[in-house]
């Protein structure tokens, strides 16, 4: 296996209604099977997908959290617009959004954006990514694979890594139960994230800085069966239902 990692260089700084697709297919020559990883943070730019804080009036619970964690008041407010269920407000507010992510502040982000503004994650990742490969497909006739990328912290381990928040064109999870390893025993429950796998690597490509690089295209990735079930169901997820218990005990205090 020899796999090609090509950024995608000398992309603009994008508005709402640029077209995304168009300016990658314009700089990098796309191929059949292609992986194509970009920020989430471009696509809910191009969409629109801000807020200027100067139009915001944050509610009461927004000044509470804000005094706690010594943040923004207006910028705890996206956050708050954007959260589905709230598990921690302090020292941070973690955050579970309607599509199945779990992340710090509900993803909202004020880097590489113009001062004043916000960005949020898009509402439904995996339609932004069919609506990527579709639209690549119509400028290039190529049919590829795509993920939508942010980057999120993990527990019990410092710094953060990209993850998938959307994907189109594979499955999530390749899915290993029931194959044999080398010894010949039977796989019961290896089921690898490789869209989690990618986006990390792409994540590394981009930057987090000034570098400019938000798509990253990966060739010659071979194709995987498995299923697109990442996220864990709420009856099986044992950190979801400590974080809500701790959740419950601090708000009756």
């Amino acid at each position: 296996m020899s796999i090609e990692v090509l950024p995608v260089e000398g992309l603009p700084v994008f508005h709402p209604g640029d077209d995304l697709a168009g300016e990658i297919c314009k700089r990098i020559s796309i191929a059949d099977g292609d992986i194509l990883c970009i920020a989430s943070s471009v696509y809910s730019k191009t969409k629109g997908h801000i807020r200027i804080l100067d139009e915001i009036t944050p509610s009461e619970k927004a000044k509470g959290i804000a005094a706690m964690c010594g943040e923004d008041e207006r910028f705890i407010q996206v956050v708050l617009d954007e959260t589905d269920e709230i598990l921690l407000e302090y020292p941070f507010v973690l955050s579970r959004m309607s599509f199945g992510h779990t992340g710090v502040r509900a993803g909202v982000d004020n880097s590489n954006v113009e001062k004043g503004i916000v960005i949020f994650l898009p509402p439904d990742p995996m339609g932004a990514a069919e609506e990527i490969r579709k639209r690549v497909h119509e400028i290039t006739g190529h049919d590829i694979r795509v993920i939508i990328t942010d980057t999120c912290g993990r527990s019990f381990r410092r710094g953060q890594t990209g993850v998938a928040i959307g994907w189109a064109g594979m499955d999530a999870i390749c899915d290993f139960r029931g194959d044999h390893d080398l010894f010949g025993r039977v796989l019961e429950i290896t089921e690898e994230a490789v869209v989690d796998e990618i986006a990390a690597f792409s994540n590394f490509v981009m930057g987090e800085s000034d570098r400019g690089i938000p798509a990253v295209v990966f060739r010659n990735c071979p194709f995987w069966k498995g299923h697109d079930e990442l996220y864990f169901p709420p009856e099986t997820d044992i950190t979801m239902k400590a974080l809500r218990e701790l959740n419950r005990q601090i708000n009756k205090k």
